[in-house]
């Protein structure tokens, strides 16, 4: 037998490692039709619109995004940290009282968040959009966050109950309705109103498609009251409350500094710019469709090996799950290098000239995407603080060197330093976490030998 057939034959008979594989498995079928789809209107939208267009659609959809996220308290990674260790230990009221509590917290922050589009679209439509009596479309995409107004708790529900493959068929289901909406504005020559009406449709379907089905299995785990749960029972407070604050800055940094790209090439560029790189941005992003639901199915597996505290077992599988990231997203990223430009060309010959920041944006991605499990990791061992020091020291270098760099090089400067920003952050918070493992293994020991003597 082989080297590499007996790896394989080692892989093929842990458990842990089959279950995470499978599940992925039956995501990525299904978020790989949805990317697909994705990928395809895309194409159409640019296509129709032209990179100006394109690009105002990309920065009306991402402020909306964008200003949600800076309200959000990731009520997901809370819900997936503590009801899974309150499942775990068979503290079901806990449970409850848990998920009606971030259910909560998420539906005022979206109300809030919506208001504060309506605020500030004029702001928006003048200096990151820059094309006057834009303001409207703003308010009419924001619409959306109302009806996800609980999308982050019930993911995190779905992944708790390992449910989690459900909401591929949902996500499947809004992406054939956007293509096939946008597929005929593309055919009526239709304008930017029309393509965000479809784009909004798809919000709606997946939002309430998500909350109504972890409702729905919540209630068949913890019985049709849960929702009758009492406050009282949680006893962590402020350790609840920490996790949460910390999370929103965590996502706070991570909005400014990585996923508000387009905003910034808007202010620092213009619409046509960020039309290029919303382009190039597309072509990575195919990395994300083996990568998510990895992602989906490893944070509760984590967080389960952390509560049972078997430090090995999660530090082998850790191992396992890099070595296949590995080697799919390097082969997923020769691939691109090849086929770029020709990727480019289906949204219009004129976008061929996004290339070099396909290049640019590639090697921080694939990086990324390799050590995919990092922030989960630390968020399972009880260190929030360390993701949110690592992530906006790396931000604010890149902000720094972007106002010298992006207005005179363009935009292809704001995609290498995106690439910088996830080495550096993603390195030093996947080596904290590797470091926080072997220090529990470490203490583990002295406590035996201390036991023994």
């Amino acid at each position: 037998m082989s080297f590499f057939q007996r790896i394989a034959s080692a892989w093929r008979e842990d458990d842990l490692i089959r279950r995470v594989l499978g599940t992925s498995g039956a995501l990525f079928s299904s978020h790989g039709i949805s990317l697909g789809l994705s990928v395809i209107q895309s194409i159409l939208a640019a296509r129709l619109l032209g990179p100006a267009g394109f690009g105002l659609v990309a920065i009306v959809m991402a402020y909306a995004s964008t200003v949600n996220g800076l309200l959000s308290f990731r009520m997901g990674e809370l819900v997936v940290r503590y009801g899974g260790e309150y499942l775990e230990k068979g503290q079901k009221e806990k449970a409850a009282a848990l998920v009606k509590a971030a259910s909560l917290s998420e539906g005022l922050v979206s109300a809030l968040a919506f208001l504060a589009v309506v605020v500030s679209a004029g702001l928006a439509s003048e200096f990151i959009a820059k094309t006057p009596g834009t303001a409207g479309l703003f308010i009419l995409y924001a619409l959306g966050l109302l009806a996800n107004f609980n999308t982050e708790t019930s993911r995190g529900v779905l992944q708790l109950l390992d449910k989690i493959k459900l909401e591929g068929v949902i996500n499947l289901l809004q992406s054939i309705l956007t293509a096939g909406l946008i597929a005929l504005a593309f055919f009526t020559q239709g304008d930017v109103r029309l393509v965000l009406y479809a784009y909004l449709a798809g919000k709606v379907v997946l939002g309430l498609g998500i909350f109504f089905t972890a409702f729905h299995h919540l209630s068949k785990r913890l019985g049709s009251g849960w929702w009758r749960a009492s406050f009282s029972v949680l006893p962590k407070f402020r350790e609840l409350a920490r996790f949460a604050v910390s999370s929103n800055l965590s996502a706070t940094v991570i909005l400014l500094f990585r996923e508000s790209e387009i905003l910034w090439v808007g202010y620092f560029l213009s619409s046509e710019a960020a039309g290029y790189y919303k382009a190039a941005y597309a072509i990575v992003g195919l990395l994300a469709v083996p990568a998510n639901p990895l992602i989906l199915t490893t944070f509760p597996e984590i967080n389960r090996l952390v509560v049972q505290k078997a430090w090995p077992r999660l530090r082998d599988f850790l191992r396992k799950i890099t070595s296949i990231a590995a080697v799919y997203n390097l082969g997923l990223a020769a691939g691109l290098i090849l086929s770029g430009r020709w990727l480019l060309s289906f949204y219009g010959e004129q976008y061929t000239a996004a290339y070099p920041a396909l290049l640019a944006l590639l090697g921080g991605l694939v990086f990324n995407y390799i050590l995919f499990w990092n922030r989960p990791l630390l968020l399972s061992l009880g260190h929030p603080e360390y993701p949110l020091k690592a992530t906006l020291a790396a931000g604010l270098a890149k902000m720094a060197l972007a106002f010298a760099l992006v207005p005179r090089l363009g935009y292809v400067a704001e995609a290498a330093l995106l690439s910088f920003y996830y080495i550096a952050s993603v390195g030093a918070i996947a080596w904290r976490g590797m470091m926080e493992i072997r220090n529990q293994e470490l203490n583990r020991e002295d406590a035996k030998n201390a036991k023994v003597f």
